[in-house]
């Protein structure tokens, strides 16, 4: 909904899971919050996709829900793991094979990422790091472009101390889990509780001359709060979407540096069915990660990084989309496309992109962002945990639940 102006103890700009687990802590501690989201819905970068004919929600945004510690165990109540698919398969040299060839090598894709983990060494890229594994150059190859689509980008521009310290310091804990009804059911609980103003993007934010206050301005009208605590993306400040007055040169520096990485998604409906569960890795880059269900009509593509160019070009021409599936599906062949539902995250003006990826200076960038501007503007979001947890939904609850402690403490000493 919309509205005019007004005031709050504390306005959170966006509705994503950070700003709502921030709004969420304070509205516990009894703080009047007002959450403020540009888009006429909520849940930031997690949006769910409901077929017509009541099937299975797929995910258009974040996919899975990981660690049995995740917050979303908390809010929705325990969840189930996530399904195994029956098969599993690898595309190298545009041809399908078992993905189990892939752990006859000396390291599999999987196991990089374990020993990534444990890395504690100086600073190196991971697309350096792993050249040193003792694998041969194919395999390094396809661990190189699961690490692109995990991270969302490069592997040269990935800091193998900071993503190895992210991964340890996961507060998720172990396991994948998955929410049956989609995933913007956690974001959609989270909203329950807290006031949320949908479709009011907020376009300058200003403390008061003389600091008793923050000015938020918006296409209708104008709110005033205590506090502010922004949790969209840098990005979204960096292309100048948002003014925030008094930023100094070195948090709009961060804010470049905080860059998220190139995603898009799609959900592919087929004129047919899957003849049973089945995941792909596209180890060629040119098609992320893919699935479908036995018995649904669905394939799901999750891209990043160059292969997201790819399937964003693919999308546009019904016939490359169709050439695209059958590689790492042949079952999609004899298959006409009758719908495609898209979520290009990088054009998608209030994201700017994926998530940001733990890059040689984004460590630092994050801190100099999440640092509070005197006591009246605050930042969160999963941008401000680079490097020091994994940019997911659990980094981002967490980061949003940080932020509020912060403005809870600023707000008792100005007693």
């Amino acid at each position: 909904m919309s509205g005019g102006s007004g005031v709050s103890e504390v306005v959170v700009v966006g509705a994503g899971v950070a700003g709502l687990a921030c709004a969420v802590r304070l509205a516990e501690a009894g703080v009047d919050a007002q959450v403020l989201e540009a888009r006429s819905r909520t849940g930031g970068r997690v949006r769910s996709f409901r077929p017509a004919d009541g099937g299975p929600a797929l995910e258009l945004g974040a996919q899975i829900v990981h660690g049995d510690r995740n917050p979303a165990h908390t809010v929705l109540g325990p969840l189930p793991a996530l399904p195994r698919p029956t098969a599993a398969y690898v595309v190298s040299g545009r041809t399908a094979r078992p993905m189990a060839l892939l752990a006859r090598g000396g390291c599999p894709p999987w196991l990089a990422e374990a020993r990534l983990a444990a890395y504690r060494e100086g600073s190196v890229s991971v697309g350096s790091w792993l050249t040193t594994l003792g694998a041969a150059p194919a395999e390094v190859a396809v661990a190189r472009e699961w690490f692109r689509q995990t991270w969302a980008a490069d592997p040269g521009r990935i800091d193998a101390a900071a993503a190895g310290l992210a991964m340890r310091q996961d507060p998720g804990g172990r396991g994948e889990f998955t929410v049956p009804g989609g995933l913007d059911l956690l974001t959609a609980r989270l909203a329950e509780r807290v006031r949320v103003r949908t479709g009011v993007p907020v376009r300058r934010i200003a403390v008061e001359p003389d600091g008793s206050g923050v000015r938020l301005a918006t296409e209708d009208g104008e709110t005033t709060a205590s506090q502010v605590v922004v949790t969209v993306p840098p990005a979204v400040v960096d292309r100048g979407l948002l003014t925030i007055d008094g930023l100094d040169e070195d948090r709009r520096a961060a804010a470049r540096t905080l860059a998220p990485g190139d995603a898009y998604c799609a959900v592919v409906t087929l004129s047919g069915p899957a003849p049973q569960d089945i995941s792909v890795f596209d180890a060629d880059g040119a098609g992320g990660f893919l699935s479908c269900r036995r018995g649904r009509p669905e394939v799901t593509v999750v891209a990043k990084d160059t292969a997201a160019a790819c399937v964003r070009a693919a999308a546009g021409a019904a016939g490359q989309l169709a050439a695209l599936l059958a590689v790492a599906l042949p079952w999609t062949a004899a298959l006409d496309i009758v719908a495609v539902e898209t979520a290009d995250w990088s054009a998608e003006p209030f994201s700017g992109g994926g998530f940001c990826a733990p890059g040689p200076d984004s460590t630092a960038a994050a801190e100099r962002w999440a640092r509070p501007l005197g006591g009246r503007l605050f930042f969160a979001g999963e941008a401000a945990v680079t490097g020091r947890a994994l940019p997911w939904l659990q980094g981002a609850y967490a980061d949003g639940r940080r932020a509020a402690e912060e403005v809870l403490k600023a707000r008792k000493q100005g007693q």
